[in-house]
């Protein structure tokens, strides 16, 4: 039975797709805690809705970034978890955090990575042209956003998109791959392969939102 962690700061969308698929399909792993640096996240709702303890960590209730990064890292150690899941966690982790973690460190972005690394991703694309975007699950490293890859989910740049409408889509498509790639991990399927993952045995790692007229 895994033991997993995840760290929000927001409304908790990403929390919810992953609880439900957890519910849905009886995975063999233990969500002991949801820890997020925000007193009012609407996240804290959510992991109350499926009984999921959480730990509130304030980061401005600390007079620097370094105490804040060393609570972070203990509070994390201390549930001993195989995985740590960032779903829109909105610190940048410490080279402490990210080394304790290695390898068992998870992030969603928006953008199909390596295009767009960031923030703004969705006004860039519409910005840039492009006729594609989507999202990328990817385990963390210490440059931002350019971790090995897990998978990818494609949506349409439409003609009238705006950054919200395509973010509404882009939040659809991350509901899927972040739940599948979590339960790649549970499974023991991930395997890095000179900084490419694989899924052992293979599987579709790349998912499409059809396009709606």
């Amino acid at each position: 039975m895994k033991k997993i962690v995840i760290l929000i700061s927001g409304r908790g969308s990403n929390l919810r797709a992953i609880l439900q698929a957890q519910r849905l399909k009886a995975w063999q792993a233990d969500i002991v805690q949801v820890i997020t640096n925000r007193p009012q996240a609407v996240g804290i709702e959510v992991a109350n809705e499926f009984g999921i303890p959480v730990t509130i960590l304030d980061h401005q209730s600390f007079i620097s970034r370094q105490e804040f990064d060393a609570e972070l890292l203990k509070k994390t150690q201390a549930f001993n978890p195989d995985l740590v899941i960032l779903a829109g966690f909105m610190r940048i982790l410490s080279a402490d955090f990210v080394n304790f973690f290695n390898g068992r460190l998870m992030n969603v972005h928006p953008s199909l990575l390596p295009s767009f690394p960031g923030l703004k991703t969705h006004s860039a694309a519409i910005a840039m042209g492009v006729k594609w975007h989507g999202a990328t699950v990817h385990f963390v490293t210490h440059a931002m956003d350019v971790g090995p890859i897990i998978a990818q989910g494609v949506v349409p740049v439409l003609p009238e998109d705006t950054e919200e409408t395509l973010s509404q889509r882009v939040l659809e498509i991350e509901h899927i791959i972040y739940p599948q790639a979590l339960e790649w991990f549970i499974r023991d399927q991930l395997h890095l392969d000179q900084g490419n993952v694989r899924v052992v045995p293979a599987q579709q790692q790349f998912f499409q939102l059809p396009i709606t007229p």
